[in-house]
C-alpha cells in the first residue's frame, strides 16, 4: 500500500513538472521563432525565469515583446498555484482512501 502511494505522488509530481517543462519550453521556442530572443539557450534561460517569476533581468525583450514576457510570468505563477492545489489534492485524496481502507478493515 505505501509504494503505490508513494508511486502514485511521484507519478503527480512528475507528470507535472512534464507538463511545465513542456510549457516553459513552447514559450521559448516561440520567442526564437519569431527572432525575440538570440539563441535556444537564452529563450529557455528567459522562459525557466519568467514562468516561474524569478525574472533575475539578466536576459531581456526588446520593448515590443516585453509584455508577452509578463503574461508567462502571469501565467506561470497561476499555473504553478493550481498544480500546488491540485498536488495537495491528490495527496489527499490518498490518505483518505488510505483511512477509508483500514476502517473497513478493522
Amino acid at each position: 500500500m505505501l509504494l503505490r502511494e508513494g508511486l502514485a505522488i511521484a507519478g503527480a509530481a512528475a507528470g507535472l513538472f512534464v507538463l511545465h517543462g513542456a510549457e516553459i519550453w513552447l514559450y521559448a521556442g516561440f520567442y526564437l521563432a519569431v527572432g525575440a530572443l538570440p539563441s535556444l539557450e537564452a529563450a529557455l534561460y528567459f522562459s525557466t525565469a519568467s514562468y516561474t517569476t524569478v525574472g533575475y533581468g539578466d536576459v531581456v525583450l526588446e520593448p515590443g515583446w516585453r509584455v508577452l514576457g509578463a503574461i508567462e510570468s502571469a501565467n506561470g505563477i497561476i499555473l504553478l498555484g493550481w498544480s500546488t492545489a491540485f498536488f495537495v489534492a491528490i495527496v489527499s485524496q490518498i490518505r483518505w482512501l488510505e483511512t477509508e481502507i483500514e476502517s473497513a478493515q478493522s
